[in-house]
C-alpha cells in the first residue's frame, strides 16, 4: 500500500475504534499479546536480519536499541496486558460544573482520532504505540526507521492477528512501507487525516517534524539528563544512583549524561565515582564509563578534559560529563543552560537544597534521591508509553493513555437560553 492509502485507511477506521467499548478494546489487546508471543520466532528471525544488515553501519549502543530478545518480547507482551488492565480513559469526566442557571458542564476525555508516530531503531515502540492508541480509542500509523522495518513488520503482522480475532479493523494499525523521507513528509502534511504526530528519535528527526509539519506535533525530547550531587549527599547512595542513571542502559533518553558535584563533597565523592565507573566495572566485565571532566574535577580524578560542547551532547553511550559547582544555585543554572528538560535529579539530605531544586529545575521529571532511569511509562504505572514529551502544552513527561486523549465539553440543559 502507498503511504496515502495507509493514512486514509487509518482515518476510515477511527470512528469504529473511537466508539468501541472497553470490553472490546481490552479483548483485542489480550489477543494481541497472545499473538505477539505466538509469533516470537518470526519476530526474532526478522530482527536477526535487521541486526545483520545494521552491523558495521551503527555502533553497539544503537544496535542494542535495535535488538530484540525473548525477554524483550515477553516484556512487550506484558506491557500490552498492563495497558489492558488500566482504566479506559475515553469518556472519563475530567471536571463537572453546575452553573447557577442549571446547566451541567462536563469536560470529557475523547479519542484523538488518528495518531501517527515516526520513530527510529527501537522495534518495541511498534507495539507500545499501537496498543496505547487502541486503548485510547484511536487509529495508529507507524513509520519505523529502515534499520528496524523488518522487525516492525513482523510485530505488526502479529498485532493484526489479534485485531482480527477481536473483529476490529486491521487498518487501525498501519505500518508505512516506504522508509524514505518522502513518507515522513506525507505524514507531516496529512492535514485533515492525521490528528496528532509524535516524532520519537534523534534531535534531527524531532527538529524536522517541528519545522515542517502542518499537523499537530508533540515534541518528544532527546535527553541530556543531569544528576547533581549536593554537599550533604550520602556518597554511597550518590554513586549508586549515578552508576544506574548512566550505565544501566546508556542508549535510552532517560540515561544520565552529566554529573554535577558540589565542591564540598567533590574530594570524597569523585574518587569513589571514578573507581566505581572505571576499575570496578572492568573487574566485573562491564564496559567502563569514560569521564569527561572539567578543570576542577581534574584536581581529584583522572579523565578526558571536557570541551564546552560535551555538556550539550547526548552521548547515548558510556561517556559521562563531570563538572564541579560551588552551590545548588550554580547547579540549577547549569541545568537551565544545558538540559533538554527531560529528567534531572538531585542527591541530597538538605531540605533547603531539595526545595530549591524542585522549584527551579524546569524539566518534565525532577527527582530527589533517585535515578533518572525511572522516567518511563511502565515505571510510572502507565503500562507503557508513546514517548517522553519535553514540551509544556497538552502533554509533558511519559505519554500514556490520558495524554493520548483530547477532550470536549458536554453541556446538559433543560431549555436554558442566553
Amino acid at each position: 500500500m502507498t503511504t496515502r492509502e495507509i493514512i486514509e485507511a487509518a482515518a476510515a477506521c477511527k470512528k469504529q475504534i473511537g466508539l468501541a467499548d472497553t470490553q472490546t478494546k481490552n479483548r483485542a489487546l489480550l489477543f494481541m499479546a497472545e499473538e505477539l508471543e505466538a509469533h516470537q520466532a518470526q519476530i526474532l528471525e526478522a530482527n536477526a536480519a535487521d541486526m545483520e544488515e545494521s552491523r558495521g553501519i551503527y555502533g553497539e549502543v544503537k544496535l542494542d536499541r535495535l535488538l530484540l530478545t525473548e525477554d524483550r518480547i515477553a516484556a512487550m507482551a506484558a506491557g500490552i496486558r498492563d495497558v489492558a488492565a488500566l482504566p479506559d480513559p475515553v469518556g472519563k469526566v475530567l471536571r463537572r460544573v453546575e452553573r447557577p442557571n442549571g446547566l451541567v458542564i462536563e469536560k470529557t476525555a475523547q479519542p484523538m482520532g488518528v495518531v501517527a508516530i515516526i520513530y527510529e531503531s527501537r522495534p518495541n515502540v511498534t507495539s507500545d504505540a499501537a496498543v496505547l492508541a487502541l486503548k485510547a480509542g484511536s487509529s495508529c500509523i507507524l513509520r519505523s526507521g529502515k534499520e528496524a522495518w523488518g522487525s516492525a513488520y513482523a510485530i505488526v503482522t502479529a498485532l493484526k492477528e489479534g485485531l482480527k480475532r477481536a473483529a476490529l479493523p486491521e487498518g487501525c494499525i498501519g505500518l508505512i512501507e516506504d522508509t524514505s523521507r518522502e513518507s515522513s513528509r506525507e505524514l507531516m502534511t496529512a492535514k485533515g487525516l492525521v490528528d496528532l504526530l509524535i516524532p520519537r528519535g534523534g534531535a534531527g528527526l524531532i527538529r524536522a517534524c517541528c519545522e515542517n509539519a502542518t499537523v499537530p506535533v508533540i515534541q518528544t525530547g532527546n535527553g541530556i539528563c543531569h544528576v547533581f550531587v549536593d554537599a550533604s549527599a550520602d556518597p554511597e547512595m550518590a554513586v549508586n544512583i549515578v552508576e544506574n542513571a548512566k550505565a544501566s542502559r546508556p542508549s535510552v533518553c532517560n540515561s544520565e549524561e552529566d554529573c554535577l558535584v558540589h565542591k564540598d563533597i567533590a574530594p570524597v565523592f569523585l574518587p569513589l565515582l571514578a573507581d566505581r565507573l572505571g576499575a570496578k566495572r572492568q573487574a566485573e566485565g562491564k564496559p567502563p564509563v569514560e569521564l569527561r571532566i572539567d578543570r576542577r574535577a581534574a584536581q581529584y580524578i583522572a579523565g578526558t578534559p571536557a570541551s564546552p560542547e560535551d555538556f550539550d551532547t547526548e552521548f547515548l553511550g558510556y561517556i559521562l560529563g563531570v563538572r564541579v559547582v560551588d552551590s545548588v544555585e550554580e547547579a540549577i543554572a547549569h541545568i537551565a543552560a544545558h538540559s533538554t528538560h527531560h529528567s534531572d535529579a538531585i542527591v541530597t539530605r538538605n531540605a533547603e537544597s531539595e526545595k530549591k531544586f524542585l522549584a527551579q529545575v524546569d524539566s518534565a521529571a525532577v527527582y530527589v534521591n533517585a535515578s533518572t532511569r525511572f522516567t518511563d511509562g511502565g515505571e510510572f504505572g502507565l503500562g507503557c508509553e508513546m514517548g517522553i514529551s519535553t514540551q509544556k502544552l497538552h502533554a509533558r513527561g511519559p505519554m500514556g493513555l490520558e495524554e493520548l486523549c483530547t477532550y470536549k465539553y458536554i453541556i446538559h440543559g433543560n431549555g436554558q437560553i442566553r
